[in-house]
């Protein structure tokens, strides 16, 4: 199962990108056996809508066609790293292609495309940056891999 980021906003050249960069090659190359991966990014420029309901189109055009929706919202549901896995095994197990990640602009997501999606996500009772959240994302779906490995990565 292929999985997308969506994300509103680009990652410059920094310790951001380079984080979300070696957390995308870990789990690639981890992924490739449990039938998960490759993961990629489609960054869609804030500057082109300014808002949530402005972004939601682009957004949208940016998900795979039966994709299996996974919105991050603060309003959203807080998996642990395990319950996160197994969100990916039995997505990838129901025989989804995909598993498409959404993250909007600073001001979050739409009200209609977060009510769309099949999973809400929370990161945390906190609020973080987008770009942050990408970080953190791309860092919990190669924990994700490696804990359905049984990769000594993740400790409980």
């Amino acid at each position: 199962m292929k999985l997308r980021i969506c994300a509103m906003g680009r990652l410059r050249k920094g310790p951001g990108r380079a984080l979300v960069d070696d957390y995308l090659a870990r789990f690639n190359r981890t992924g490739r056996a449990l039938s998960l991966g490759p993961c990629e990014e489609h960054e869609l420029d804030e500057r082109k809508a300014a808002t949530p309901a402005a972004q939601a189109p682009l957004l949208k055009r940016a998900i795979p066609e039966g994709a299996h929706v996974v919105a991050l919202d603060e309003r959203g549901a807080m998996l642990s790293s395990p319950e996160f896995a197994r969100l990916l095994a039995d997505t990838r197990d129901r025989g989804a292609h995909c598993m498409a990640f959404v993250i909007g602009g600073a001001d979050g997501l739409d009200a209609e495309l977060r009510a769309r999606a099949d999973t809400v996500l929370s990161l945390s009772h906190m609020v973080w940056p987008h770009m942050l959240a990408r970080v953190m994302l791309t860092e919990q779906i190669y924990r994700a891999a490696t804990i359905l490995s049984g990769s000594p990565y993740h400790r409980d």
